[in-house]
């Protein structure tokens, strides 16, 4: 007999929020898919579709570009969130 899931099934946050397209500029939808570190999250831990993921990851690499998202956080004083301004 199969075993049962202890966890519940992961979702698409973007679909649900009914988000066609994910623009480079809104960094706060971006952060959802952002480790505090600043890393991209993977989409197995995330939930999100492949269509979806994509799109986040173009997108933070473009605002990386743009320097709207730090491409590295100083760890060291790292006491709020990493993603606040000084």
């Amino acid at each position: 007999m199969a075993e049962r899931r202890k966890y519940g099934k992961k979702y698409c946050k973007y679909t649900e929020m009914k988000v066609d397209f994910i623009d480079y500029k809104n960094i706060d939808l971006l952060k959802m898919s952002m480790s505090e570190r600043g890393k991209i999250m993977p989409r197995r831990l995330t939930g999100n579709s492949k269509n979806a993921q994509e799109m986040v990851e173009n997108s933070i690499k473009r605002a990386r570009h743009m320097a709207l998202v730090p491409y590295i956080v100083n760890t060291h004083k790292l006491t709020s969130s990493a993603y606040s301004r000084y």
